[in-house]
């Protein structure tokens, strides 16, 4: 009973978020601007006072000490987490996550582990493989182009950066056909984002977002679909970076979303029960947004668990609760109460700073 009063009483809510700029050019037409982003923060602390919670906007960008200060000195009863890592290779969102909980703080989404995972592109794909789930084939981690040689490879492969998330790193030139291509598209990601290329089979068919709300029992929210039948033969059917934020790109005004998508019952089941599985292989909470694509036979396969999922209102994740008729407003308090419910096993041991 004490824990069921506690999800309703009014709390104290620090809303945290990356405020670092000046790594990535912003331009107007980028939706993964830092403008956009300000702009979503300020519009959920708004929502969040709407519910009755008193909310500080609190962004760290540099001085991680003033940070930890100002945490310290608000005392919070749950830090709202929307840090996300806007230096191509940064590791710092499982990290942001660890430091807030070893502060003592509830925080909400996932934990520092699942964070991690999520960017660990390989071994999350690993684990999940491990733990029965399918993936696509030929998936492996290439550190150097002369690892290419390595590996027997049935082509078309996809080529993205090994830790990144948001589309970086996916373009044009991301699907190849050739052991030439391959390297070049390998040099790519290793010189330019200076990290390790993940590569996998393309896989043809069908893409669905599935998104997941809620702390001990997740809920799977209603199948979206990424249609792409409206782009150019000469572009790659898959979700960009340019797809996803760049909205003067052919990519962009040519791909949608169709949500709740059109499926038979018997794939739903599967692909509901592929994405729950994912969620929960990679101790993901809260909130969260499993990719899967079906491969040529029609057999759904895992591309991503996305710990970090984004929380616009009217889009994505909340675009898919308010199909499951959940308000914008009552997927951010579902999400304060799977933060105060937290994941299990997690024990809570501030350290003193």
């Amino acid at each position: 009973m004490a824990h069921q009063s506690r999800r309703h009483k009014l709390l104290h809510v620090v809303l945290a978020y990356n405020a670092a700029t000046g790594f990535v050019p912003d331009t107007p037409e980028d939706r993964g601007s830092t403008a956009d982003l300000r702009q979503m923060i300020r519009h959920m602390a708004r929502v969040l006072r709407s519910l009755g919670h008193h909310v500080t906007v609190l962004p760290l960008a540099h001085d991680l000490f003033g940070f930890q200060r100002k945490l310290r000195r608000l005392n919070p009863d749950v830090v709202f987490n929307q840090y996300d890592d806007v230096v191509h290779g940064a590791l710092y969102e499982m990290r942001f996550a660890a430091m807030v909980r070893m502060m003592g703080f509830p925080l909400t989404g996932s934990p520092a582990l699942a964070l991690g995972l999520g960017r660990y592109k390989h071994m999350s794909a690993a684990l999940l493989h491990g733990s029965g789930i399918p993936i696509p084939s030929c998936t492996e981690l290439l550190e150097k182009v002369s690892d290419v040689d390595r590996y027997e490879w049935k082509f078309p492969l996809i080529v993205q950066a090994g830790q990144e998330h948001a589309g970086i790193g996916l373009d044009r030139d991301s699907i190849v056909r050739s052991k030439k291509a391959l390297r070049m598209q390998v040099h790519k990601i290793l010189t330019t984002y200076h990290q390790p290329a993940l590569v996998q089979s393309f896989l043809p068919g069908r893409e669905f977002n599935v998104g997941l709300i809620g702390g001990k029992r997740p809920r799977v929210l209603p199948l979206a679909e990424v249609c792409y039948r409206d782009l150019p033969p000469e572009i790659p059917p898959i979700m960009s970076y340019a797809a996803k934020w760049i909205e003067t790109s052919v990519e962009y005004k040519n791909t949608w979303v169709i949500c709740p998508a059109d499926v038979e019952p018997e794939l739903a089941h599967q692909v509901s029960d592929i994405a729950l599985r994912a969620f929960q292989a990679v101790r993901a909470w809260g909130y969260g947004r499993v990719d899967i694509r079906l491969d040529e036979t029609g057999v759904p396969r895992v591309l991503e668990v996305n710990c970090n999922a984004s929380l616009e209102e009217g889009v994505a994740l909340a675009r898919s609760a308010e199909k499951a008729g959940i308000s914008y407003r009552q997927l951010l308090q579902m999400i304060i109460d799977a933060a105060l419910e937290g994941p299990p096993y997690d024990v809570s041991m501030p350290m003193q700073l």
